[in-house]
Order: structure tokens, then C-alpha cells, then sequence
């Protein structure tokens, strides 16, 4: 059996490496760190992905969090439905494949849209709308890394619709709403989340902390074949 992840890791031992490495030199320059043992890879693959250290730090889950993600990965088919096609295209389609997942975003359909303009509401709000009208928001891992007001819309549907998502990834980055939706997801105590504190956050940060449990549901996949 093997000793590392052969679907979630890079596909070539130099390649590997080169990630390993990256992941040492992190974990020597941060030293000790507040966050448990199942949730720093989390927190390494988001510094990783961008070289800002002060994600250690910043970095919030829910106390379920780990738990909830890698179990609906590991259950398999487990919808991904992003806020921005950015996060859609940058995951990585073997690793969704090897657990049967499948992504969704709508913030450029022609109802979306059609329905923001009418009702003077933003893209992101409608399209999460949307996912949640065809039933793919309950059992969903939903990444959330542009757009504020697509966090703030779901924080609602899951507070006074009953809306519930496996986990919820909220990290929109921005100046406008941005810090206070993340605060609003923070606050939710029957839906487990990974959030970013304040201001910064991206599209690449959600898709880094996907992957993070990606690697987590193979090596725990692996462990118990």
C-alpha cells in the first residue's frame, strides 16, 4: 500500500517534492501555532497558495469543520457549488473525479442575471438563489471566495430556509461587505464553516482549502482500506 496520496498529490516525484518542500519551510517559519492537527493542513495549503503567513492567524473553523468536509467527500457525489467560475476551474478534475464530485456555478446564467437586474440585487445573490431552488446547496460543499453578498445570502437561506450545506468555505475577498459577511458566517452554529477574518480572502484560497481536504479524505481513505 502506498505511503502518500497518489490522487491529491502532484503527479511527479519532482513535482512532489517541490510541494513538500514548500510545506516544510512553512511549517519551520510559523513554529507553533494555535490551530489542531486535522486543521493545519488546511491553513499550510492557503498560506502555501499565496505566501501570506498572517493566514496563520486568520484562519477560522467552525469545531466541525474538518470533520463535516471530509466526511461528505468521503460519502462521494458530493456537489461543489462555488460563487465565481474562478473556483470551479481551478480544482483539480482527477481529485474531484476519484470522489464521484461535480462543481456547480450559475453567476453568468441568463436567468441570473435577468433576475439581478429586476430585482436590483447583485449576480452572486440570484445565482446562489438558484442553487438553492435546485436542491444543491443541502449535502454541498459551497465555496464562497468573491463575492460578499453570495455569503450573506446563503448565511440567510441556512438561518430562515433551512438551507444546509456540508460545509460552507467562505472567503470573499474585498472592502464592501466583505469582513462583515464572514462575520455573519461565524456566527452560525448548525452549519460547520472555514472562514477568513477581515478583508482578505479569494477564489484561490477556497480552492486551496479544497484541496487541503481532498488530501485529507485520501489519506484517511487510504488509512482505512
Amino acid at each position: 500500500m502506498s505511503t502518500f496520496n497518489t490522487v491529491t498529490e502532484q503527479l511527479t516525484a519532482a513535482g512532489r517534492a517541490i510541494e513538500h518542500d514548500s510545506f516544510a519551510i512553512i511549517d519551520w517559519e510559523v513554529g507553533h501555532h494555535g490551530y489542531r492537527a486535522e486543521q493545519w493542513p488546511v491553513v499550510r495549503r492557503m498560506i502555501h497558495a499565496n505566501a501570506d503567513f498572517e493566514f496563520n492567524g486568520l484562519t477560522a473553523f467552525h469545531p466541525d469543520a474538518i470533520n463535516a468536509g471530509v466526511a461528505r467527500i468521503l460519502a462521494g457525489g458530493a456537489p461543489v457549488v462555488a460563487d465565481v467560475e474562478m473556483i470551479c476551474v481551478g480544482l483539480s478534475a482527477p481529485r474531484l473525479g476519484h470522489f464521484g464530485m461535480h462543481t456547480h456555478q450559475f453567476i453568468s446564467d441568463p436567468d441570473v442575471i435577468a433576475a439581478a437586474r429586476a430585482e436590483d440585487t447583485t449576480r452572486a445573490v440570484q445565482a446562489i438563489r438558484k442553487a438553492h431552488r435546485l436542491g444543491l446547496l443541502d449535502g454541498a460543499l459551497v465555496g464562497i471566495g468573491n463575492a460578499p453578498t453570495a455569503l450573506i445570502e446563503l448565511v440567510r437561506l441556512i438561518r430562515e430556509e433551512g438551507a444546509r450545506p456540508a460545509l460552507v468555505i467562505g472567503m470573499p475577498v474585498g472592502f464592501v461587505s466583505a469582513a462583515e459577511s464572514k462575520d455573519l458566517l461565524m456566527d452560525v452554529a448548525d452549519v460547520p464553516w472555514v472562514a477568513i477574518r477581515g478583508r482578505k480572502g479569494g477564489s484561490t484560497l477556497v480552492v486551496a482549502a479544497l484541496h487541503a481536504l481532498l488530501g485529507l479524505a485520501e489519506e484517511r481513505q487510504r488509512q482505512d482500506a
